[in-house]
């Protein structure tokens, strides 16, 4: 009898497991709100977003270069249009040195700088995922992320593209 309740209770903490694992991102907001960059800030506010690809408007819904185009263009700073030619625009970072509103890169595709998102802060990164159909935040330390990562960029470190890039 003690046998069949201890497998009963392993079962169940099993069934919890599973459905945790199963239910939806909740919408991710970071400690000291006072010290976010209005960058992050505004990208977090589009969580839930749809993911559209070839689109970059929170009412048509973003692909993953489409939505960090218009967050920082809300801001001012007009990057290209995909994420490889962010890449390949902007200067790289030392990925030890990341900052919450850096771009992170990744090799989604079997193409180098295939996808990106916005740093947020806690080895986190916010992005339009096609897989999730939607904007959500997603851990670096999820090996699938690590093992595609390529590199981080930061915008604000690039005048030229101010106001003058865009391949809109």
């Amino acid at each position: 009898m003690e046998c069949s309740s201890l497998n009963r209770f392993v079962a169940f903490v099993v069934a919890l497991a599973l459905l945790a694992g199963c239910a939806g991102t909740p919408k991710r907001k970071l400690r000291g709100r006072a010290q976010i960059s209005p960058v992050v800030r505004y990208a977090l506010s589009l969580q839930g977003a749809p993911y559209r690809w070839g689109k970059a408007s929170p009412g048509e819904g973003f692909d993953c270069s489409g939505f960090v185009k218009h967050v920082y263009g809300r801001h001012g700073i007009r990057l290209p249009r995909t994420a490889y030619q962010m890449a390949t625009a902007l200067p790289p970072v030392d990925s030890r040195y990341r900052r919450p509103g850096d771009l992170v890169f990744f090799n989604t595709t079997g193409e180098p700088y295939s996808h990106v998102g916005i740093y947020i802060g806690d080895n986190a990164f916010v992005h339009s995922s096609s897989a999730r159909g939607e904007v959500i935040v997603s851990s670096l330390d999820k090996p699938y992320w690590w093992e595609h990562f390529l590199g981080v960029r930061r915008p604000s470190l690039l005048d030229r593209w101010l106001g003058s890039a865009g391949n809109d």
